[in-house]
Parts: structure tokens; C-alpha cells; sequence
């Protein structure tokens, strides 16, 4: 069952959903080494309008009992609003992938894909495609430590991924430290279809699973978002960029949940210190 609640909803907002399903597995896809998987879920909320990237604080949470082929995480995503052979995807986040890492560590990662993941694309630095900058504050594939801790210890790192007005690469950045940091860029021909702009840019909370019998791994803190601070995953801080990189508050969000029964995400919230927000998540168990 797939949830999308918005006032006006469209024929691009269905296709990005679809699209975004396809590339992070709740439809057949393919998997960091070229596999077939599925039994993906995502639970977050969309923009409505063409966007030129998003700044976002996303909380970091580990997953240390998620079995080896198992990948729970949480990314900006972009994409193109069609799912056909030239899909067009770029994304960064920070996810659990064992059998990428052979560890239950959290890390950051980027992918992206420009054919639907049928002969381009990677995650992290597997392939040509993004360019990291020199000397990086963080570097794709890169583990970060230490996790948030439920009830206690609140860890995040601040993320922006948005296309340079002058060269139209979208570039990214670790925006949590003193100052901006540059992180590096996708090159605008990587992805053609998103050249200086994308239909929308996607806030996700997600799983992938392949063995049904084995049940979901547990998206975000394993907790479902009405447990709210410090127990319950988040983006916070959500911010969108205009043309000229600019940032704004967002407005016609729409929400994403593909199975409400085992992942659930709260409304997009409005508070002093923590500006626009969600929480997300759900426990480990999923099953089918």
C-alpha cells in the first residue's frame, strides 16, 4: 500500500514516486553490484515543484543487528519524473550496508544512475562519475561515528545538495561545521536530464531487503516517529534552494510512506531551533 497525501496531486508527483521506489528498491532494481533486489521502502515527504536542491539535518542512527545483505539509511534523493532507460538519479545521504562495508558501521554515501541503473551508476567512489573535492570534511563511503544513542545522545551531521548556479554541477556540501564545506561535485553531463534543475527533490527514510522470511531491518532509531526527540529519527532544518542558491523555506510538501504498516513518518513540523521537520521510522520485522 502506497500513501501520497497532498491537495493537488499530479501526474508528476505519482511518477517521482514511482521513481524514487525503482531506485531505492520498493520496485524491482538493482543493487550496489549489479544484482536484482527488492522489498524497498521509503517513508518521507517530496517537493511538489521543480527545485534546485535542499540543505537538511539529518539525524545519524546505527543498525548494528541488520543482517548482512540488509541496507537501512537516509538521503536527499533526486530525480528525474520518469521510469524508463533514462532515468536520471543523484543522491546522498548516510546509510547501514554490510555487505558494501563488511560492517554494521553508519556511513555516508552518495549514487547516482543516468539509465535507471542499467549499465551506469554506483554508490560512493566505485565508479567514474562524482568528483570529490581535495582534502573533503567527509568523503563517500566514509564511516561516521559515533551513532546517535536512543534517549540520550543526539548525533547529526547537515547535508546540502544543489546545483552551482554558474557551472550548473550540483555540488554538495557538510554544512555542521564552522563553516560550508565543500564536498564535491556531480557533473552536470553525469546525469543530462537534470541539468541545473531537478522535478523535485525527495527527504527519505529507507530500507532494502531481499529475503522476505528474514523480515525488514529497522528504518532510522528502530522507533516509530511519535516518540519524537532523541528516540525517533529526523530531518530537521529543511531548507530549499532557488536558482541563484538561495535558500527558503519549503511549503507543498508531499508525504511518502510505501508501507505504513511496518515504517510510518509524522507530519512536516515548524519549531524555533529545529525550523521545518519530521521525524520517521519504524522497528525491525517487516515482513513480505
Amino acid at each position: 500500500m502506497w500513501i501520497v497525501r497532498t491537495s493537488a496531486m499530479g501526474y508528476m508527483v505519482v511518477a517521482m514516486l514511482i521513481c524514487f521506489l525503482c531506485a531505492s528498491g520498493g520496485l524491482t532494481s538493482v543493487d550496489a553490484y549489479g544484482r536484482l533486489q527488492n522489498n524497498g521502502t521509503v517513508a518521507g515527504w517530496i517537493t511538489r515543484a521543480s527545485s534546485y536542491g535542499a540543505r537538511v539535518k539529518i539525524g545519524i542512527w546505527g543498525s548494528q543487528v541488520q543482517h548482512h545483505s540488509q541496507e537501512s539509511g537516509a538521503a536527499i534523493s533526486i530525480s528525474t519524473d520518469d521510469q524508463d532507460k533514462t532515468f536520471n538519479m543523484i543522491e546522498a545521504g548516510f546509510h547501514v550496508l554490510p555487505e558494501l562495508y563488511n560492517n554494521n558501521d553508519v556511513h555516508f554515501f552518495i549514487r547516482w544512475t543516468k539509465d535507471d541503473n542499467k549499465s551506469t551508476g554506483c554508490y560512493n567512489l566505485e565508479c567514474h562519475g562524482f568528483v570529490p573535492a581535495s582534502g573533503a570534511a567527509l568523503v563517500p563511503g566514509q564511516a561516521v561515528a559515533p551513532p546517535s544513542t536512543y534517549g540520550r545522545d543526539d548525533r547529526y551531521i547537515t547535508i546540502s545538495l544543489h546545483t552551482d548556479p554558474k557551472t550548473r554541477d550540483w555540488v554538495l556540501y557538510r554544512d555542521d561545521l564552522h563553516k560550508p564545506a565543500f564536498l564535491g561535485h556531480f557533473p552536470k553531463e553525469l546525469c543530462p536530464r537534470l541539468y541545473g534543475i531537478a522535478p523535485g527533490v525527495a527527504l527519505l527514510g529507507f530500507v532494502n531487503y531481499q529475503d522476505k522470511d528474514k523480515g525488514g531491518p529497522a528504518m532510522g532509531s528502530g522507533h516509530f516517529p511519535e516518540e519524537g526527540q532523541r528516540k525517533a529519527a529526523y530531518f530537521k532544518n529543511i531548507k530549499l534552494f532557488d536558482s541563484k542558491a538561495n535558500v527558503y523555506d519549503p511549503s507543498g510538501l508531499v508525504r511518502l510512506v510505501t508501507r505504513p504498516a511496518c515504517y510510518k513518518v509524522s507530519d512536516v513540523l515548524h519549531a524555533k531551533k529545529d525550523g521545518h521537520m519530521f521525524y520517521y521510522g519504524g522497528p525491525a520485522g517487516c515482513m513480505g
